[in-house]
């Protein structure tokens, strides 16, 4: 198993003196601290490329991204990083907020509504294009000029600017994705790190039980609440989301990746490719080097 496609958690920690967090690369091709890893995180990123072209990977969604892009992705949203020394951009600027920034009760205030349901809408990852990319791309890059409070009054006007916005689309269709929420966290961060480890084979739930500490219908009411699904259609996400990245790296025959992937049989995985992504294996594929080349692949 390749562990760079195991989705590790990423800290996310503002400077003393202010409530979010603002990286800017003016030379990516310089950039030595870019987290290599598949990861998460609880708090929200909107990432500004600016040029370049290079691969979207969140969740489940994979494709390129052609002349720049504008990210903005949910809590506990699985993602690549999307620039490296081959994506040939000229810039990269990332922000990091918590899902209730920048408080509680400013978020819930009534002029604060469409900002709410963008945060929403964010849980399975979005992409702006057009003038909204170009507009609202160039003013998250003035955000490293500005001192704190500036900083957090421009992000808090650009992403009103991103709620009204009709450039967008949602990247991770398929509506899968790993996001918990925040109560009871580290426990399920310790569940997280034993299924990244051992997805590729059968997990019972005694087991998976006892790594919470918990009995199995004590583990189940729990897994239930946190995720809103059942513990084997949680594993069955993670392990489509990995088939996902294995399929679109092309290294592989879908024989293996069914495999590769945790599933006892091509038939199964064949079976819950399809249920959650609407198309085969193959499909998926032929989709994913389409997107990348603009042809048809032999």
């Amino acid at each position: 198993m390749d562990p760079i496609t195991q989705p590790v958690r990423e800290q996310v920690t503002p400077a003393p003196g202010t409530s979010f967090l603002v990286k800017h690369y003016p030379q990516p091709q310089l950039r030595t601290n870019k987290l290599p890893k598949w990861h998460y995180h609880p708090e929200l990123e909107l990432v500004y490329v600016r040029g370049g072209h290079g691969r979207r990977h969140v969740g489940s969604h994979i494709s390129h991204y052609r002349d720049g892009a504008l990210i903005l992705l949910g809590s506990n949203l699985p993602h690549l990083g999307f620039t490296d020394r081959l994506t040939h951009n000229e810039k990269e600027t990332v922000v990091q907020f918590a899902p209730s920034f920048p408080n509680s009760e400013f978020l819930e205030l009534p002029e604060m509504r469409q900002v709410r349901e963008l945060m929403h809408r964010a849980r399975n990852g979005l992409s702006f294009y057009g003038a909204t990319r170009t507009v609202q791309g160039s003013r998250l890059e003035r955000l490293i000029e500005l001192p704190p409070l500036g900083r957090l009054l421009l992000l808090i006007d650009i992403l009103s600017k991103l709620a009204e916005s009709e450039d967008c689309e949602d990247l991770n269709a398929e509506g899968f994705h790993l996001q918990v929420e925040t109560h009871g966290y580290e426990r399920f961060n310790e569940i997280q790190t034993f299924i990244g480890q051992n997805f590729d084979r059968d997990v019972p739930l005694d087991e998976i039980a006892g790594v919470a500490a918990m009995t199995v219908p004590a583990f189940c009411r729990y897994f239930k609440k946190t995720t809103g699904k059942t513990f084997v259609t949680y594993l069955n996400d993670f392990r489509i989301v990995y088939a996902c990245k294995l399929l679109a790296d092309d290294h592989t025959t879908i024989q293996n990746v069914a495999f590769d992937s945790g599933f006892n049989s091509v038939s199964q995985f064949n079976r819950a490719f399809k249920k959650h992504t609407g198309k085969t294996a193959t499909e998926y594929r032929s989709a994913f080097k389409l997107s990348v080349t603009g042809r048809v692949p032999d």
